[in-house]
């Protein structure tokens, strides 16, 4: 059977979640629809997604999950690692051609010009850093792309959702109920999710950042579409109190992470240089454990 929205509903007014519930469910109108328009997107992206489908296994995000915690790929700043981002260009967006240094150029001054607070600014300026995980060998369908739950049963909300049919999880009867190997309310923080840029990055700043908990959040799950924009129901039904607070700043995040994108270079850009690497030194001071 399936979670509707009247599940949820309910489930929310039973819980101590109902103000920042009604926030996120309200969603926002203002968002454009002339972006991640994967209908049209060329043969790079389609490619990406049906390997990407097939092998993003829940086994397979335990074992990386396990692996790059434990930080032993490098010792680098967080400034160093930016400037090596500029060699990358994201094979499952089909938004933008640019490096993702110039993306996150762009983010960071979208953030800055709506008035939003400096760690804010730095979120967007540095979420797509974990996207060094291509220095380590990774290839792009193991670093990029959307994101989502694994262990439960897939969403038709997820992009290109008919490649999940190729993964060997859509085949195993305990990650094929509604809510799989969870339990309602367990917190976004004991789901794994397909791995990617996003957990890693989280991985290596929840104890070497003065980023706040709001920051980590948009940082772990920006990524995920199914859920805060797709408004998955059965993802949603994990979600704990503090998901809830933190989940309006993933969702005005995404209105300048998406809706940004251009593939003009800022003529700025070195002006906004000394901006962005004091801000960086501020919060990710020193030589970081990746």
């Amino acid at each position: 059977m399936a979670i509707t929205r009247r599940d949820l509903l309910s489930y929310s007014l039973a819980s101590p979640l109902l103000a920042s519930a009604a926030e996120v469910l309200a969603g926002t109108a203002d968002e454009k629809k002339d972006f991640r328009d994967f209908a049209n997107a060329d043969d790079r992206v389609q490619a990406f997604y049906r390997e990407h489908h097939q092998k993003q296994t829940h086994a397979f995000a335990l074992l990386k999950r396990q692996h790059y915690s434990q930080l032993k790929q490098a010792r680098v700043s967080a400034w160093e690692m930016m400037e090596r981002l500029d060699t990358l260009v994201d094979d499952s967006d089909p938004d933008i051609s640019l490096s993702q240094f110039e993306h996150s150029y762009q983010t960071a001054e979208a953030i800055r010009k709506a008035g939003y607070p400096k760690w804010l600014q730095l979120t967007g300026f540095i979420h797509d850093m974990g996207k060094s995980l291509v220095f380590w060998g990774e290839p792009q369908w193991a670093v990029v792309g959307d994101c989502f739950p694994t262990g439960l049963k897939y969403s038709p909300t997820i992009v290109y959702h008919e490649h999940l049919a190729r993964n060997p999880d859509s085949h195993t009867p305990r990650f094929n109920t509604n809510l799989g190997i969870y339990k309602p309310g367990i917190g976004l923080d004991s789901v794994i999710m397909t791995w990617g840029h996003d957990e890693y990055l989280y991985q290596v700043l929840k104890q070497q950042s003065r980023l706040p908990e709001e920051a980590l959040f948009v940082i772990r799950f920006h990524s995920c579409y199914p859920l805060h924009t797709g408004m998955e129901p059965r993802y949603l039904m994990l979600m704990n109190q503090q998901d809830w607070r933190n989940m309006p700043w993933v969702k005005i995040f995404n209105r300048y992470d998406l809706y940004s994108k251009s593939d003009e270079v800022l003529s700025q850009r070195d002006d906004l240089r000394d901006y962005y690497q004091a801000l960086t030194e501020h919060y990710i001071p020193g030589v970081l454990r990746w």
